[in-house]
């Protein structure tokens, strides 16, 4: 793609996605350029990545065809104010926070600016992310369509109504964190049993990264993907009855919500 893709931060999400773009060549290294906070960051991204780095905002927002907000939400709105009057002319702003809503984009960049809400995550690094993007009628059909090619080096793609971008914030958004804990609790529970620390932990994340295939692959309800696992009277079972007299079920139910509730008060 011969259009400018411009970063404002490079942190956690930032970065990942960025990398991602020079790997699956959607856009050359000097078709990408990028801001962040500290001149500390700036150099690393410069260093690492080979890309143009940015000291001003306005510099960006001037260049870039495509505009990725990829700073906090609270630095949203500051942003956003500094740079909604020298935004490239059908550039596409693009927000990847939680809590950002179209009112939000549409209350704080100028009449006519086009923009576009997702939220993706952080395993966008290895090609195998999710991007929930939703409609806004800020955008065309050439626009959707230029922008799935771009999002698709990330992993999927899927379109949602805003209404549920809360829910997908816990379900695809956090949820890794609670994937990461639950790897780090199966690998301890190896290495108490004898396995080496290295060895445990790829034991315990190849097994979910191979469970997750299975759910995409079959389209099987996970219930009878574990059904299939648990023989008569055997190990699989014995696990699954602990996990049940211990909550484990209710846990991620309940901190799915808990995610989805802060979301939704982050978009007030």
């Amino acid at each position: 793609m011969n259009k400018v893709i411009g970063f404002i931060g490079a942190g956690n999400m930032g970065e990942p996605m960025i990398r991602k773009l020079i790997e699956e060549n959607v856009f050359k290294k000097d078709n990408i350029m990028v801001t962040a906070k500290t001149f500390e960051t700036r150099q690393r991204i410069h260093n690492n990545l080979g890309v143009k780095i940015c000291e001003e905002l306005s510099e960006i927002a001037t260049n870039a065809d495509y505009l990725v907000l990829a700073v906090k939400p609270n630095q949203y709105e500051e942003v956003l104010h500094q740079i909604k009057d020298v935004i490239k002319e059908n550039a596409i702003v693009i927000s990847i926070a939680a809590g950002i809503s179209s009112k939000f984009m549409k209350e704080n960049l100028n009449d006519g600016t086009k923009f576009v809400n997702i939220m993706p995550n952080t395993p966008v690094l290895v090609g195998e992310g999710l991007i929930a993007l939703y409609p806004n009628d800020t955008l065309d059909k050439k626009d959707y369509v230029e922008l799935l090619s771009i999002f698709k080096a990330f992993g999927r793609v899927e379109l949602v109504d805003e209404k549920l971008m809360d829910a997908v914030t816990a379900v695809s958004g956090s949820s890794p964190a609670f994937v990461y804990v639950m790897i780090e609790a199966m690998a301890d529970a190896a290495v108490l049993s004898g396995l080496k620390r290295d060895q445990a932990y790829t034991f315990a994340a190849q097994a979910v990264l191979g469970a997750a295939k299975m759910v995409l692959a079959t389209n099987e309800h996970p219930a009878k993907l574990k059904d299939n696992v648990c023989s008569p009277g055997g190990t699989t079972i014995e696990g699954i009855r602990e996990l049940e007299e211990k909550n484990f079920r209710s846990a991620i139910i309940d901190a799915s919500l808990a995610v989805a509730k802060k979301s939704k008060s982050m978009s007030k």
